[in-house]
């Protein structure tokens, strides 16, 4: 598959670190496209130097023919309205789960960080909805056509619902050169999604590597440290705090309770509470929103959760479960909580604590050793999930909001419900490719983790050429 097409690839983000995620892709004759659109967040919104350029399209984009969205998360979509607002009027090409959770995102993205006026906002969804192509797995679909032509095609990368990774095949002539693109790379058994599939060869990968130095525990083990967590809260007469994203993980952590209470509904969680009247809250309009769109787009669930449907059972909407959707009943809840420590479960955005719901319970419920924090994602350098990580167990404090809070809770990372592949799943991928690339370049992590991935890719296979831009 080696051929001398110069293909050019060249970063907007997640280079110096994980979010931000903006990949260009450009042709011998100019043209180009791009895979993602993200925004960066926590410590990388400010980077020595970058200022406003954090935000803005810096780059030249008359020539970008296509936007490819390997799936919807913020730090890979966020500046996707900046991009229209600098012209661009191309397709937006994505899988079809992505295509209808995309303007769920970008609608809640719009409300913070532009504006609350809806018509504005309804004509900015407007102009997505007619410029997204929705693509279904497996297919090639030409992007480029002319003596340079370039096909792409998506396959599910298990990371959350409509995740994809990235096949182009650049073609001139009886020349040849297929470039892949990861996206976020979901971890084997991610609840509610198939593993991913390696591709059959590449000529060049671009790799994420959020996890490239470090291994993650298995599904049952991280089940069971996470009934054994709700248990202890419980048994302390307090409630547990999960910071979770609004999309993937929200929904993965329902489907794992909807399975640990479904075990135990003969065992208490501890004494004088039963696993059928603990309550679980989801306090988060938008993943609220997500979740039923999950709950519609079950044709793209894995076998297991499919099974578990014709079974009767609903992983995503259970008995025990309730969602929390207007500000006051939030506040109500926050206060109540904080008041009783009534043993319970709340789910509320955001994942790494830099805004969003979970903010209030932080505030109102950190000081308080009869609660637990369970962080679950990754957590960016400058966001409050890191400082809560790193010092919360030594006793430390963290800043909300402006003003310091000490942190008495029990703090506690659980890191197998990451939705990203771990060093040895990121080896899998390049391993289990039949024709194996010549070059492979790391993003999306941060420099220990691209490093010790780096490590690993040359010691497997050393005759592929490892970049870290």
């Amino acid at each position: 598959m080696t051929s001398t097409l110069a293909a050019r690839i060249s970063h907007h983000g997640a280079v110096d670190g994980v979010t931000g995620s903006c990949h260009q892709l450009s042709l011998p004759d100019g043209q180009s496209v791009l895979v993602d659109c993200g925004l960066f967040q926590g410590a990388e919104t400010s980077r020595e130097g970058a200022g406003a350029e954090r935000l803005d399209i810096t780059f030249p984009i008359d020539r970008v023919r296509a936007l490819v969205v390997t799936h919807v998360h913020i730090d890979h979509v966020g500046r996707i309205p900046r991009l229209l607002a600098a012209g661009y009027r191309g397709p937006i090409v994505c899988s079809q789960a992505s295509a209808a959770l995309l303007p769920l995102v970008l609608e809640d993205a719009l409300k913070v960080g532009f504006t609350r006026d809806q018509a504005l906002i309804g004509g900015f969804l407007k102009q997505i909805r007619q410029q997204t192509i929705a693509v279904p797995y497996k297919q090639w679909r030409t992007i480029i056509s002319g003596e340079v032509a370039l096909r792409v095609r998506l396959s599910p990368a298990g990371h959350i619902l409509g995740s994809a990774y990235v096949e182009f095949d650049l073609r001139r002539g009886q020349e040849t050169q297929r470039v892949v693109f990861s996206g976020d790379l979901g971890a084997p058994y991610t609840p509610l999604l198939p593993a991913p599939r390696s591709p059959y060869g590449a000529d060049v990968v671009v790799l994420e590597s959020t996890y490239g130095d470090r291994t993650h525990e298995s599904r049952k083990d991280r089940r069971q440290r996470l009934q054994a967590l709700c248990e202890r809260c419980f048994g302390n007469k307090g409630s547990l705090l999960i910071p979770a994203f609004s999309i993937g993980r929200t929904q993965e952590l329902l489907y794992e309770l909807e399975e640990i209470i479904h075990r135990n509904r003969q065992r208490p969680a501890a004494p004088g509470v039963t696993w059928d009247d603990l309550d679980i809250i989801v306090d988060s309009p938008l993943a609220a929103d997500f979740t039923a769109g999950y709950g519609q787009l079950r044709e793209h669930w894995d076998s297991e959760a499919r099974r578990k449907l014709a079974a009767g059972r609903h992983p995503l909407a259970f008995e025990q479960l309730t969602t929390i959707d207007d500000h006051a009943t939030h506040l109500g809840a926050v206060e109540y909580l904080a008041r009783t420590a009534r043993p319970a479960i709340v789910i509320a955005a955001s994942g790494m604590c830099s805004g969003g719901r979970i903010v209030n319970y932080l505030k109102a419920m950190l000081g308080d050793p009869r609660h637990d924090v369970l962080l679950i994602g990754y957590q960016a350098a400058g966001t409050p999930g890191r400082q809560i990580q790193q010092y919360g167990p030594k006793g430390g404090h963290v800043d909300l909001d402006g003003q310091r809070y000490p942190i008495r809770a029990g703090i506690h990372t659980l890191g197998g419900y990451s939705a990203h592949a771990d060093q040895k799943d990121l080896l899998n991928f390049i391993g289990r490719m039949r024709h194996k690339p010549r070059q492979v370049r790391l993003v999306h992590g941060d420099a220990g983790a691209k490093q010790a991935l780096a490590a690993a890719i040359r010691q497997c296979h050393p005759n592929i050429e490892v970049i870290v831009p």
